[in-house]
């Protein structure tokens, strides 16, 4: 063979080796699995607080209790559509709605995951919200539907 062809074998025997790592690296190293990973072992990128579980746990208690429901709860105590606009998580709590703040029934508070530093289970219009009370930031918001 002339030289030429035998630089040409040579480069592409490089290039085959090479890429030989690279393919078999797969999903055991960390490539190529995205967001998947997490699903895999139960582990669910949560924006709230709250889980599913909890959530459901609230909605019982609500059922529950709902012909004799706390201040906070009452459909007397409902905010209007504009002030609750304004409960979102990561939000802050409006300075008109921190005099609507209701204490968590005990009962309620016993099926809820412990809070957070500073933070408490709070009723606000019809909401279970977690404040944190040294900022009034709003970690977390339940709501619950008639």
């Amino acid at each position: 063979m002339r030289p030429r062809t035998w630089l040409y074998v040579f480069v592409a025997a490089v290039f085959a080796l090479a890429s030989n790592p690279a393919l078999a690296q797969g999903e055991g190293h960390g490539h190529g699995r995205g967001y998947e990973k997490h699903e895999e072992r139960g582990d669910e990128h949560r924006d709230h607080y709250y889980s599913k579980h909890d959530r459901e746990a609230m909605h019982g208690w609500y059922e529950e209790h709902y012909d004799n429901l706390p201040p906070g709860l009452a459909k007397r105590d409902r905010l209007p559509p504009g002030l609750e606009k304004q409960l979102v998580a990561r939000g802050t709590l409006p300075p008109g709605l921190q005099k609507k703040i209701h204490p968590c029934p005990q009962d309620l508070e016993r099926q809820l995951p412990p809070p957070p530093p500073n933070c408490a289970h709070v009723l606000i219009g019809g909401h279970v919200v977690l404040l944190n009370r040294t900022n009034f930031q709003i970690v977390d918001v339940f709501h619950f539907e008639l």
